[in-house]
């Protein structure tokens, strides 16, 4: 198992009778269970044997697996009329800790947890290897190429196989699995193609009529297949932040992968030397820095408060916020390894309009230096795997 950034937060988490650990296939969460409550039961939902009882059959499903210490119930969201039964054991024994539940698709997890668990369970998000998970394991990628086209997925460092491969069939397992059940979708094909105009669509503005019309489907089942590429820890849409400071702003979210390495094997870019020279580059780097900070967020046990910036006629753009309880941090992002002095316009723009101190804005580049300048700090993408712990610090505090 490798040490992730979650184990720091989980413990805050065990007074609830039940823990959810949420995120997409792979990510770790079983593993991660299964290695933090060792002495729990553990049953997995896929087993077609334990799913019918569980759906059938519930209470005689909890006594099957009745014992002193708790336990993992693998996969959950293929019988969440469980939940209303896990409910009920949670009021009637007081079990800290007790259920731990994990879960790769979002929207059921969320519906069934608000109808029946609320307040009785600790929702955390596991997502794949962060870029500070990946250095305190000493499994930091070579390269920012690399780095990029290989992503995130712990299988990828723990068996000697292919990154495209590996993404490959993952997304073939994700359509003919998740998305069939999840969607009731005829032509799976279109689906497929509708998945990789989002990976075309990488670090741009949402643009539903544009992708449907693409597409050849309707606005509103592109935005249906939207919620679930969302739903299952595919995609996430990062909205625009309203502060407006007397600008017309845009309303329009941006979408990003949680994982590059799944967007470079739909984009059809197959190593690190494909990337250095495609124009998706800048765009995918982006993207690995901003998924990286949502995954910041998601170990330190808080929602993720990131957001973009951009005036309406797109003169004036900052490609990631971070708001925090004290103020708002612009952060630029820039793939090339050489600084240019125009990288800083527009965060000294927007801190002339924010009345902010240019010096507290960051520039994430492709290169290695980190240096605070009087337009702002500049960080290699190495030095950004604690950034958010940084900006979310209180000062005085450790």
């Amino acid at each position: 198992m490798f040490s992730r950034d979650f184990s720091n937060i989980i413990r805050r988490y065990t007074p609830f009778p039940a823990i959810a650990i949420l995120g997409p296939r792979q990510s770790g969460k079983t593993t991660f269970a299964r290695m933090t409550f060792p002495k729990h039961a553990y049953v997995l939902l896929e087993d077609l044997d334990n799913r019918t009882l569980a759906l059938t059959d519930p209470r005689r499903f909890l006594e099957m697996y009745e014992n002193e210490h708790g336990i993992i119930i693998d996969e959950f969201q293929y019988a969440p009329d469980l939940l209303s039964y896990i409910q009920i054991e949670a009021d009637n024994k007081n079990r800290p800790g007790y259920f731990i539940l994990t879960g790769s698709q979002n929207f059921l997890m969320n519906r069934a947890i608000a109808q029946s668990l609320a307040g009785r369970v600790g929702i955390l998000t596991l997502l794949p290897l962060s870029l500070h998970e990946l250095q305190i394991n000493n499994l930091t990628p070579d390269s920012l190429d690399e780095a990029i086209v290989t992503g995130g997925y712990p299988r990828l460092y723990a068996e000697p196989i292919d990154p495209r491969t590996s993404h490959l069939s993952y997304i073939q397992t994700y359509i003919e699995r998740d998305a069939r059940q999840l969607i009731n979708v005829g032509d799976l094909g279109a689906f497929q193609q509708f998945l990789k105009l989002c990976a075309g669509r990488i670090g741009q503005q949402l643009n539903l009529s544009e992708l449907a019309g693409v597409c050849g489907i309707s606005v509103s089942t592109a935005r249906r297949w939207i919620s679930i590429l969302e739903a299952s820890y595919i995609i996430f849409l990062l909205q625009p932040h309203f502060t407006n400071f007397n600008k017309r702003l845009t309303k329009a979210p941006k979408l990003y992968f949680y994982d590059t390495g799944l967007a470079c094997a739909l984009l059809g870019i197959a190593s690190p030397s494909a990337l250095a020279l495609n124009t998706f580059r800048g765009s995918l780097f982006e993207a690995y820095i901003i998924a990286d900070l949502y995954k910041q967020f998601c170990n330190l046990g808080d929602r993720p408060s990131l957001y973009y910036w951009r005036d309406l006629n797109g003169r004036l753009e900052i490609d990631c916020i971070v708001e925090t309880a004290l103020q708002l941090f612009p952060i630029e992002i820039k793939s090339g390894t050489t600084i240019a002095s125009d990288f800083f316009n527009n965060l000294v723009t927007w801190s002339e309009l924010a009345k902010q101190n240019a010096e507290n804005g960051y520039l994430i580049y492709g290169g290695d230096l980190l240096q605070e300048r009087s337009k702002g700090i500049v960080m290699g993408w190495k030095h950004a795997g604690q950034l958010v712990n940084k900006l979310l610090q209180v000062p005085g505090e450790e």
